[in-house]
């Protein structure tokens, strides 16, 4: 039998913690491995379980979600952990700060159960939790703080056909998007995904689209 998903919820508001560890301990496939109150004991507390997944509130006292999240998964971590930020404040300022600070999906408290679970889940097998039109709306509104960095797309170790990729990827597409625009099929999408986060040793999709932006491949 597989492993479950070892998970560690932080959120300052027990009755929602409660809540979150309740659900998730329901499940069969998936473990609780901890709970917490605030981003240093989340910190503390997965150094010491090593869970595979961190659901973190943003709001919270001592050092907040998105502090946590950095220390947890940003870059330079030794070995970063998946964080999926759950919050009360659906706004894209936190979205923006909470994938920059490394975290691999985002997700509002309002919603089921279910979803929550499939988050998780799919934050856990090492896929990032972002919805295409939320990648838009954030490379859109936020792309200008994103400077691009020395050097120049040819410095990128990509074939023209995996940059064509990228460029999709940080204009939003999903899977299936880029399979259509580029006359191919799904599995051989995601086969050009994989191949791009190798080699250009990236986490997910969403450092693929901060990368792009960085190295000046959209405006």
């Amino acid at each position: 039998m597989t492993a479950p998903i070892r998970v560690l919820v932080c959120d300052d508001q027990v009755l929602v913690r409660t809540g979150l560890v309740t659900i998730i301990d329901a499940q069969p496939d998936l473990e609780v491995a901890g709970e917490c109150g605030d981003g240093q004991a989340a910190v503390d507390l997965a150094g010491r379980v090593h869970p595979d997944v961190v659901v973190m509130d943003v709001r919270m006292p001592v050092l907040d979600g998105i502090e946590a999240t950095r220390l947890l998964a940003g870059a330079g971590v030794p070995h970063p952990v998946k964080v999926l930020v759950v919050t009360t404040f659906n706004l894209d300022e936190y979205v923006y700060e909470a994938l920059r600070a490394g975290a691999s999906g985002f997700l509002l408290k309002d919603a089921p159960p279910a979803q929550l679970l499939h988050g998780i889940r799919t934050v856990g097998t090492g896929a990032a939790l972002l919805d295409p039109e939320v990648t838009r709306r954030l490379v859109g509104r936020y792309a200008a703080r994103i400077r691009p960095a020395e050097g120049t797309s040819h410095d990128i170790p990509l074939t023209p056909r995996e940059l064509e990729v990228l460029r999709l990827i940080a204009d939003g597409l999903s899977n299936s998007e880029i399979a259509a625009a580029l006359v191919i099929s799904p599995e051989t999408v995601k086969t050009f995904v994989s191949r791009i986060l190798t080699k250009l040793d990236l986490r997910d999709r969403v450092q693929a689209v901060v990368y792009a932006y960085r190295q000046g491949l959209v405006t």
